[in-house]
């Protein structure tokens, strides 16, 4: 049980991730793989509003993906804008390249050796079979609700609506006197302060490092793979569901857990190129 709250846990990190990425690319058909990188800057930003400024965590869970969200709307309007027209591997190399100049620089400033940030929550909870520690516990919950409000706010209203038909015929919606760039612009900034989110909810339970996001940011590709590219339900369930699975192979077999994601993903394209939720064109 104590793998299963630990798969809980990665899980939860997984689906906020992948949810980022699904939205980036589902609304803007961009590969942003500056994802991991955004994720980085946010537990940065985290710790040093506590650092310098003495800000709480819980005022942190706002300013954190705000400051972030606002840097991902300069680069947006700045360098990405200009590759909307292009082939999707234009915007992945933008983006791999400016993750590698983020990282050195927060690395260049701060090194590459990890910085504590201090749990906001302490102590542990009784679930019946298991104790639990209460913060992975809020991490698991904050997580779901943060998934679903998205998931519903793309889908079920009618933001949402203007977006995915922004999607599909941005013409015919700028016919309707609706700024299609400023509502690319801010789902963009959604989407990485989505990172950055996930980023401030790992501060307390991982080092505060420069690095910190580089290996993460593949296995959450692989997640949204699986799940299906652009697809926001596959990503929350898949990111849970794949956490599941590595928390046991760690408990069964441990010399797989490093690699059990991408076999799942090399299975499932197999079966289903275009992944568990997507839809193939």
């Amino acid at each position: 049980m104590a793998q299963v709250a630990i798969g809980l846990v990665n899980g939860a990190f997984y689906a906020m991730l992948s949810l980022g990425l699904s939205v980036i690319f589902g609304m803007l058909n961009v590969i942003n793989f500056a994802h991991g990188a955004q994720y980085m800057m946010g537990a940065f930003a985290a710790w040093l509003l506590l650092g310098f400024l003495e800000v709480p965590f819980w005022a942190s869970l706002v300013l954190a993906p705000l400051i972030v969200g606002l840097f991902g709307v300069v680069l947006e309007r700045v360098l990405l804008k200009r590759l909307y027209h292009l082939d999707h591997l234009y915007g992945f190399l933008l983006t791999f390249g400016l993750s590698l100049v983020i990282e050195g620089l927060f690395r260049w400033q701060w090194g590459s050796s990890g910085a504590p940030y201090p749990a906001p929550i302490t102590g542990a909870t009784d679930l019946g079979f298991m104790m639990m520690p209460t913060y992975r516990l809020f991490i698991v919950v904050a997580a779901l609700v943060i998934c679903l409000a998205t998931w519903y706010a793309i889908e079920r209203t009618r933001l949402g609506a203007y977006l995915r038909a922004a999607t599909e015929n941005p013409t015919l919606v700028r016919a309707f006197g609706i700024n299609v760039p400023r509502l690319i612009t801010i789902t963009y900034g959604v989407g990485v302060g989505l990172a950055a989110l996930a980023g401030v909810l790992a501060a307390p339970i991982q080092q505060v490092s420069a690095l910190m996001g580089t290996n993460l940011v593949l296995v959450v590709f692989a997640v949204v793979v699986i799940g299906g590219m652009g697809s926001i339900l596959g990503s929350v369930v898949t990111g849970f569901g794949l956490g599941l699975i590595e928390g046991l192979t760690k408990l069964y077999y441990p010399p797989a857990s490093n690699t059990v994601i991408f076999v799942v993903m090399a299975i499932v394209l197999l079966v289903k190129p275009a992944g568990l939720f997507g839809q193939t064109k």
